[in-house]
């Protein structure tokens, strides 16, 4: 059996398990040890599944996912993001759909102290649903908004799919990560362009605010939002500047995400404490599915799979358009059944070597798979974002509901990502920059 077929195989077999509900780590690991076992032999795969877990354990790179998701977490518990997500409230107040666009410049903030788009998700359901129903506004638009203003958390820094890219592909993490501010922005601003549009043939999705907001209010609400934009500059200024690596810049943000609270006397050793778990139990399955996900690869790459689909994209004179075609439609369906971690490091091992292969720039390339994975994690059935916000409503969402809520933000996703493609310097000139 040639590699190609080895591989479709081993996919094959990673469907079906996962499929039959087998945890992604679990099925990644198996498919790989069966396949390593037949094709090359039980030691090679007794030194694999040796080494692969210490070495990327043991590299000081990837402390960062553990300290993002810790920074994430004391900032949510410590109200730091509820001040946020009031001031963007009182300064918006004025503009029809005021509570969908401060949940999206709030989200967009939360992005920068987070790095997770399920918890950005989960949060926001929590503090925003309640309040966008209490005013009449469309339940499933409203979750849908706050499922879609989630993925802003994997562009914009210190984003865990970023580094998750970085793991998978030995690119640079600084890089990645200020590769996405643009991206981010960008898609924010569109969100808000959008909902303004929608508003606009569909006024009774947001009825106009009853709240009287004072000048004094919105001066007083304004004021606590320093804390937020403290922990945006010790990160991505102290990345973008090169004062410290990524590495640093998430130890520093989770001890600066503590300090604030701390100053600010908002926070308890029981939220602490509920943060360090929270970040262990978090920072453990990323790490056991990209452990598996990395020795799938090799399997991939050993069993001949990944050398023989270059070929083969090589000589079929595919081009890069229609690489990027195809690996749209692979994120498209695959991300509909699923979630997008699971996504990213079962499909990147074998794309990113094609792109290399393609001459494609892996910084734009790297953007472009990570917007895709958060358009994946806004897409029913399976979208992970949308299970967050329903879980969170505790039942003040129908799925259905959601469903039809979140159509008008994929649509928009897509003009985001045509216009990514069609401009690289969006993606490409800031890392430059640096």
């Amino acid at each position: 059996m040639g590699g190609l077929e080895t591989g479709l195989l081993a996919f094959a077999a990673l469907l079906g398990l996962l499929a039959m509900g087998v945890p992604v780590a679990f099925a990644l690991g198996l498919v790989a040890a069966v396949g390593m076992y037949l094709t090359v032999g039980v030691t090679f795969l007794y030194t694999t599944f040796q080494t692969t877990p210490y070495t990327l354990t043991s590299d000081y790179t990837f402390v960062v996912v553990p300290m993002f998701v810790l920074m994430g977490g004391i900032a949510g518990r410590a109200g730091i993001i509820a001040d946020l997500y009031t001031a963007a409230h009182y300064m918006l107040d004025r503009i029809k759909g005021s509570l969908l666009m401060a949940t999206i410049v709030a989200q967009a903030g939360f992005a920068a102290a987070s790095g997770s788009t399920v918890v950005a998700s989960s949060v926001f359901t929590r503090m925003a649903l309640p309040e966008m129903l209490k005013f009449g506004y469309n339940g499933g638009i409203a979750g849908g908004c706050i499922a879609a203003a989630g993925t802003l958390a994997g562009l914009i820094p210190p984003s865990i799919a970023m580094v998750l890219y970085a793991m998978l592909t030995t690119q640079p993490v600084g890089e990645l990560l200020i590769a996405g501010i643009i991206p981010g922005v960008l898609t924010a601003v569109a969100y808000m362009i959008g909902v303004r549009i929608m508003l606009i043939f569909r006024p009774e999705w947001a009825p106009p605010s009853t709240m009287k907001i004072t000048w004094a209010m919105r001066g007083r609400a304004m004021s606590k939002i320093w804390s937020v934009l403290l922990l945006m500059l010790l990160v991505m200024g102290g990345i973008y500047a090169g004062y410290y690596p990524p590495s640093a810049a998430g130890a520093v943000g989770a001890a600066g995400a503590l300090v604030i609270a701390l100053s600010m006397r908002r926070i308890s050793g029981r939220d602490v404490w509920d943060s360090l778990l929270e970040a262990a139990r978090i920072s453990a399955t990323i790490f056991a599915i990209v452990i598996a996900g990395l020795i799938f690869s090799r399997f991939l790459l050993i069993s001949g799979f990944i050398g023989e689909v270059r070929t083969f994209v090589i000589a079929s004179e595919l081009g890069v358009t229609g690489f990027l075609i195809a690996t749209i439609a692979i994120f498209l369906i695959l991300g509909m059944f699923i979630d997008s971690v699971s996504l990213l490091v079962i499909a990147v091992p074998f794309l990113y070597p094609i792109a290399q292969a393609l001459e494609i720039d892996p910084i734009w390339f790297a953007v472009l798979i990570i917007k895709l994975i958060e358009i994946a994690a806004i897409t029913p059935p399976v979208g992970l974002n949308l299970y967050a916000v329903l879980a969170a409503a505790n039942g003040a969402l129908k799925p259905g509901e959601l469903f039809r809520g979140i159509t008008p933000f994929i649509l928009i996703e897509f003009v985001v990502l045509g216009l990514l493609i069609a401009f690289p310097p969006l993606i490409t000139w800031l890392p430059t920059t640096m």
